[in-house]
């Protein structure tokens, strides 16, 4: 949904999905879409703050002297 792929498009890119199978996903979605796009907002903020407190990689401290 992301990319705005068809199902076609979809199972071209992940050959082991059915066509059944992606618009069941997609049915899904829609009729859940609320709840699954808090969930992903809730996880993409918790995955910034985690990368936010993070410490510096020995790398990532070379590189910027």
């Amino acid at each position: 949904m992301a990319y705005g792929w068809s199902v076609e498009e979809m199972c071209r890119q992940h050959p082991y999905l059915h066509p059944a199978e992606a618009y069941a996903a997609m049915g899904y979605y829609f009729d859940h879409q609320d709840e699954i796009d808090n969930e992903i907002r809730a996880e993409w903020e918790q995955a910034q703050q985690a990368k936010v407190q993070a410490p510096a990689s020995p790398f990532a401290i070379r590189m910027r002297a």
